[in-house]
């Protein structure tokens, strides 16, 4: 074993962060080895022979505190590594806390919860050991499988009667690991699918996703559009992706609950799918996806912001950021707040991406009832929801198209 230490924080140089402690442990570990190598000395005046004390050094003689600040600066790679070279590291780099901020860091702006019931329902059907098969792996599966037998068989003299998976099939670090693996197809949603394809430009589908460690990029397999068979399509980079904003299915309308509060220039995505060709909660039915747009003004509003004072059944209410246009002395309030009075009922979308006189430039919603609106040439408009983040609305102004869509 302090053999099998020295190979390893040898092996383990490159990481800067363990420099000064690997070299000191080195020194103890080297003098350990060579002291057990050469003749123990004796002392021939004296009559009672003294056995010399060897002074053994393990990186598990650390404070714990210590032991956990090293391998929270491992890479998973160096977790990996460490968790093959006893069962006491085993346990602490295979720990949740530690692997929980390699999973956010890589994984975690495009896995959601959809991803991790998939990954539950893996774990609990026992099929999670099919991502960890002996196939040839490179990078981290490569490690993980090199390590492996070596875990099980000292796992098998610690208790031979009781059988330990590695990693554990619960851990965050068996879902880190089955993601890097390729074999977990998890769900997920693309923007602009099908390699950009005029006809899905700024929007975004649900897709199954399996991760290729060659190409550090993704295969995503998009689900049935009504009798057309699945899509497949390979390549798809890591900025295209994102985890589902709501956890509602693509089967599913999204229930609305930003239509009070919106007005010209918000930032919108809105459900739309091309017919009702089956109903709902049927596995073949026409996926809805999640499109871009703003919200517009009425054709009667000059654009102008004007903060006013309306009074309404004897209550004043200020208007911010409302146009209201005069006409024979009645104002009819555009995309106001308040939804009984004048037209502001109407909610008017705009998708800029097309060309002024497309019939997919713009459409009209209800604030009040509104579900899903549209016809068979159209189609059909289902869930809002307002866009809020920098983050996200940065994510479609990067995606525009270069030229105005027909």
């Amino acid at each position: 074993m302090r053999l099998l230490s020295f190979c390893f924080w040898k092996g383990l140089s490159f990481f800067s962060i363990t420099k000064s402690i690997r070299n000191t442990l080195l020194a103890a570990t080297f003098s350990s080895f060579t002291s057990i190598m050469s003749p123990k000395k004796k002392n021939s005046s004296s009559k009672v022979e003294s056995v010399e004390t060897v002074s053994e050094t393990s990186v598990l003689d650390l404070p714990d505190l210590v032991l956990e600040c090293i391998l929270e600066k491992l890479p998973p790679e160096g977790l990996c590594r460490m968790a093959g070279v006893c069962t006491s590291l085993r346990d602490w780099c295979t720990s949740d806390h530690l692997w929980e901020r390699h999973m956010k860091n890589k994984w975690g702006r495009i896995v959601g919860p959809a991803a991790y019931r998939e990954w539950q329902f893996h774990v609990v059907s026992g099929k999670s050991s099919t991502f960890f098969n002996q196939d040839k792996q490179k990078g981290l599966m490569g490690y993980l499988i090199q390590l492996w037998p070596f875990a099980l068989i000292r796992s098998s003299f610690s208790n031979i009667s009781k059988k330990q998976s590695f990693p554990p099939v619960d851990s965050i670090m068996s879902w880190y690991l089955a993601l890097e693996s390729g074999k977990f197809w998890f769900p997920a949603q693309v923007y602009n699918r099908e390699n950009g394809h005029i006809g899905f430009m700024l929007s975004c589908y649900d897709a199954e996703l399996s991760y290729d460690q060659r190409t550090d990029t993704f295969q995503a397999r998009y689900p049935p559009h009504g009798r057309r068979a699945s899509a497949i399509e390979t390549g798809v980079t890591w900025d295209r992706l994102r985890a589902p904003p709501v956890d509602t299915s693509p089967h599913d309308l999204h229930i609305s609950d930003c239509l009070n509060e919106l007005k010209p220039g918000d930032q919108i995505e809105i459900q739309w799918r091309r017919n009702k060709e089956f109903p709902y909660g049927i596995a073949q039915t026409l996926l809805k996806g999640w499109w871009y747009g703003v919200v517009g003004h009425l054709e009667t509003c000059d654009g102008m912001p004007i903060t006013a004072d309306v009074m309404i059944a004897h209550h004043t209410y200020t208007l911010n950021c409302t146009c209201l246009v005069a006409s024979d002395d009645i104002r009819h309030l555009c995309h106001a707040r308040i939804l009984d009075f004048g037209d502001g009922n109407t909610l008017v979308l705009e998708f800029n991406q097309y060309t002024r006189g497309s019939r997919w430039r713009r459409t009209t919603v209800s604030r009040k009832d509104h579900r899903e609106e549209g016809n068979e040439a159209d189609g059909f408009y289902g869930g809002i929801r307002k866009l809020c983040g920098k983050e996200e609305i940065s994510m479609w102004k990067k995606l525009w198209p270069a030229e105005a869509l027909e």
